[in-house]
């Protein structure tokens, strides 16, 4: 078959370098998962490295010619290669715990970002390429202008590890931005000290209106609590991620 077409409006950007490929699979920890998921495989840069390696192994991917290619290159594993969204599957129907690994397409990283923390449950580590951007606001921490909801919420759940930058050159067609590879584990908090579903909310409304304190970015809430404490005094930025779980308790109480 012949080669796939990188397409604009799926966000495809095709790795061609096959050592930066082994990379980003050497980062996956085998032990961690009894299920492997590749987002995005595209033409299998990454997918020939992991084939043999995770017996229990899934791809997804929308764009139809890819799904076509990788089942007419790799025949004997067809049956693993999904012509599906990721981000509509119901990831309890997968035996856990689950690894994500994947050239995560840019324009949906933060959706598949939320995917992966309301299955935290589940998903045990996640190895990817993201846009460079993304994934220095992953890391952030308190204090940082580019630390945001994604920092908080991922780092509640998961140790996060910043691991290369990779160029532009590197890949088909080039994008106009640097990429980079992170690492998120699932660490050992089982639940956080507060309720979750009100912790997300908080997180969201807070980073909502960034530029506006606490107590005005919250109001949006329509929640019934004191906002007279000296926290609510401060921007969303300059509070961690147990401070995000202590506020949620207090206005929970």
């Amino acid at each position: 078959m012949k080669q796939v077409t990188p397409k604009k409006h799926l966000g495809q950007h095709f790795l061609k370098d096959e050592n930066i490929a082994r990379k980003i699979v050497n980062g996956l920890d085998p032990g961690k998962m009894s299920t492997l998921i590749e987002v995005g495989p595209g033409t299998g840069v990454l997918t020939k490295y992991l084939l043999d390696e995770f017996p229990d192994f899934m791809a997804f991917d929308v764009d139809t010619e890819s799904v076509a290619y990788l089942k007419d290159h790799f025949p004997e594993h067809a049956t693993k290669f999904l012509h599906q969204d990721f981000l509509k599957y119901n990831l309890a129907e997968m035996n856990g715990p689950i690894g994500v690994i994947g050239n995560f397409p840019y324009n949906i990283s933060s959706q598949l970002f939320f995917k992966i923390w309301d299955h935290r449950d589940a998903v045990s580590e996640v190895v990817c390429m993201i846009q460079k951007e993304v994934a220095d606001r992953i890391v952030s921490k308190e204090g940082n202008k580019t630390y945001g909801i994604l920092s908080v919420l991922l780092q509640a759940f998961y140790d996060i590890e910043y691991l290369f930058t990779v160029p532009p050159q590197v890949f088909n067609p080039p994008p106009k931005v640097q990429s980079a590879v992170i690492r998120l584990t699932r660490n050992e908090i089982a639940r956080l000290e507060c309720d979750e579903a009100l912790f997300k909310r908080v997180v969201k409304a807070g980073f909502g209106k960034r530029r506006k304190t606490l107590r005005n970015a919250l109001k949006d809430l329509n929640l019934d609590f004191a906002t007279d404490t000296e926290v609510f005094g401060q921007r969303a930025e300059q509070l961690s991620v147990s401070e995000f779980i202590q506020l949620t308790k207090y206005i929970s109480e």
